[in-house]
């Protein structure tokens, strides 16, 4: 068996699912919320789960703390974000992943949900994020927005996905939250930009997915037109015209999510202090 951690803030509207989602399967569960102020740790409360809440610093610190000071039942945890879900077909592969001796931690690939439906070209898939790990063998950086993973041992990838429903809580939240992001962004891009080149090597014979995958992203960070350039390449090169309606709003929010973050990359190098 292993623990299930799961990061919320401001997530009444997806905190049930995703606890519902795990509630059958694991019998250490933990909630960990960064002061929320709407009805989360309410709605979490009413379930077989441990609550805990710390102030959030950034996302990488935030997986470090939790890692760190709330203890857990088992040696292997798994991490959970309050709009992504569990599947039974996912936890069992985790369980038998587990008893490897070989491997201290694994990478599960997400399946966006958007509009009702998985987005699957547009989005990179597969798309893999470290979930389920030996606590002691893994910490957590911050890159960007985001966070990065640090692990001491051995890594592999399952084959089960896990389902991510980016756009529960409406367009408007994701508009504010992306806003946010992009700033962060803006900050490790122009750090990116002044650190080095592309590392060519990862690019082209990558030991892995994920190896590949970032150093294409510090190759895009380069590229004249970003925004246009990455709404080309995913909405033609990656096929995101197959996925419909939703594939098209997808690629759009991501070419403006883009704009935003080289408006406050120009931002940052001409010093202003003011929105454009």
């Amino acid at each position: 068996m292993f623990s299930i951690y799961i990061l919320t803030y401001n997530e009444e509207v997806e905190i049930a699912g995703c606890i519902e989602s795990v509630s059958s399967l694991s019998d250490d569960i933990i909630v960990v919320d960064s002061y929320s102020s709407d009805r989360t740790v309410e709605i979490a409360q009413q379930y077989d789960v441990r609550v805990v809440q710390h102030v959030f610093e950034s996302h990488g610190r935030q997986r470090t703390w939790m890692l760190q000071e709330v203890p857990t039942q088992h040696e292997w945890v798994y991490l959970l974000e309050a709009d992504e879900r569990m599947t039974p077909e996912l936890f069992a592969e985790c369980l038998q992943a587990q008893e490897s001796s070989e491997y201290i931690g694994y990478y599960v690939a997400e399946r966006v949900m958007f509009m009702g439906r998985w987005i699957r070209h547009c989005t990179q898939y597969p798309r893999y994020q470290m979930r389920l790990f030996r606590k002691d063998k893994v910490w957590f950086t911050d890159y960007g927005h985001t966070e990065r993973e640090v692990f001491d041992g051995a890594t592999e990838f399952l084959k089960e996905t896990y389902p991510h429903y980016t756009s529960g809580k409406g367009f408007s939240r994701w508009l504010e939250k992306h806003n946010r992001y992009s700033t962060d962004e803006a900050k490790e891009t122009l750090a990116q930009l002044e650190k080095g080149d592309v590392n060519w090597q990862k690019l082209f014979f990558g030991k892995s997915e994920v190896e590949r995958r970032r150093a294409l992203k510090d190759l895009s960070l380069r590229l004249p037109f970003r925004p246009l350039t990455r709404f080309f390449y995913m909405y033609f090169l990656l096929g995101g015209f197959l996925d419909g309606r939703a594939g098209l709003t997808w690629c759009i929010l991501q070419l403006f999510y883009e704009y935003f973050i080289t408006l406050k990359v120009w931002e940052l190098r001409h010093g202003q202090t003011r929105p454009i």
